[in-house]
């Protein structure tokens, strides 16, 4: 296979031994020897399974490109009304999308084997990762964008639309930099007398897990539990301080933004402990089984696929809790002749709907 590195028969035996290689970081090292010799058995995933996962993806791929693309549409339509809170929004769906057309190719890689060379190894690595570090990062602007515009009533800082672009330009190249070290290392495996090849990181030497452990620590640090503080903090103050008010219309609007937070740390919060744990059993903090090893790897193994679940999840989020999204989708819908203004009156009437943002989106 083009762009593929050889492995030994022996340094592929820890692929089975340790697993999962398919995560984002993953517990596959296939430069362990030590690991090699390990007495603990081998685990098979069944083929059910590795169906099951890929009917998942490819679900998942359809549901993110069709309800992303609205959630664009929507978006780039109220062109002139948009909030902060908006443009943080459209760069998730986007982030969302872009990772969406990796799916088919992690669904074929679970199946049958990685076939598609080293080259769309990193590409499609840098989209899933890119796409992961850019949402959390952006879910951190919008909690201190409502913090400030609910707490302090500074309606005029987070609506500057040229600050807001600024950060997320920050934010994009923040993301792409926490993922350069497992793009840099990552090519196509293919063991020489075995017909599975993996897209997995190639860390030569002998303190391959010590390397890796590092490689893992600055982007998790920063990249997850950094603004996960200060998304709960932001958030912690800001409903308190809402819910002192009689303000329906924010409190609708923040009830979109906590479903949104709340939905991604349901899916990836378990796979960054599953992934805490695997860095801390690796650099010799909790001692190391056979049991321990193997439920790490069954763990980052289920919890990815929660993961790339999320992608699909925020514009089904916007469509049964966000009034505001349905209604600009309707008023998109009118424009262009779909639907009679006479529908969408009445499936106004009795909403408590406003056109103006104000200090909210007109997203939600």
């Amino acid at each position: 296979m083009a762009n593929s590195v050889v492995i030994s028969d022996l340094d592929f035996l820890d692929y089975y031994l340790d697993g999962n290689y398919s995560d984002v970081y993953g517990t596959f090292d296939p430069n362990s020897i030590a690991a090699a010799a390990s007495p603990c058995g081998i685990n098979v995933t069944p083929d059910v399974f590795k169906y099951l996962v890929a009917f998942i993806y490819g679900l998942t791929c359809l549901l993110s490109l069709v309800g992303n693309s609205l959630v664009v549409l929507v978006i780039a339509y109220n062109k002139g009304n948009r909030s902060a809170t908006d443009v943080y929004l459209l760069n998730l769906a986007i982030a969302d999308l872009l990772f969406a057309l990796s799916l088919p190719f992690w669904a074929v890689d679970r199946v049958h084997e990685w076939i598609f060379g080293t080259p769309m190894c990193k590409i499609l690595s840098l989209l899933r990762e890119v796409n992961f570090y850019s949402g959390i990062l952006l879910l951190a602007c919008i909690s201190v964008d409502r913090y400030l515009a609910i707490v302090y009533a500074t309606r005029a800082v987070t609506q500057k639309r040229s600050w807001v672009k600024f950060v997320c330009v920050g934010i994009w190249l923040f993301s792409f930099l926490f993922s350069l070290p497992g793009i840099i290392f990552r090519v196509a495996y293919l063991p020489s007398h075995f017909y599975k090849c993996v897209c997995y990181e190639n860390i030569e030497g002998n303190q391959t897990p010590e390397i890796r452990v590092k490689l893992r620590i600055l982007p998790q640090t920063f990249g997850f539990f950094l603004p996960l503080i200060i998304m709960l903090f932001c958030y912690g103050v800001t409903v308190h301080r809402l819910y002192q008010t009689n303000n329906s219309q924010r409190k609708k609007a923040m009830k979109v933004i906590l479903a949104v937070m709340l939905v991604f740390l349901v899916c990836w919060l378990p796979y960054n402990i599953s992934l805490l744990l695997d860095t801390l059993m690796r650099s010799g903090a909790i001692g190391e089984t056979c049991d321990l090893r193997n439920s790490i790897d069954a763990a980052l193994s289920g919890t990815e696929i929660l993961g790339f679940a999320h992608s699909c999840i925020n514009p089904i989020i916007y469509a049964f809790i966000g009034q505001k999204f349905r209604n600009n989708f309707l008023k998109i819908l009118v424009t262009r002749g779909i639907i009679s203004k006479e529908a969408l009156t009445r499936f106004r009437r009795g909403s408590s709907f406003s056109s103006t943002s104000g200090i909210t989106s007109t997203t939600l």
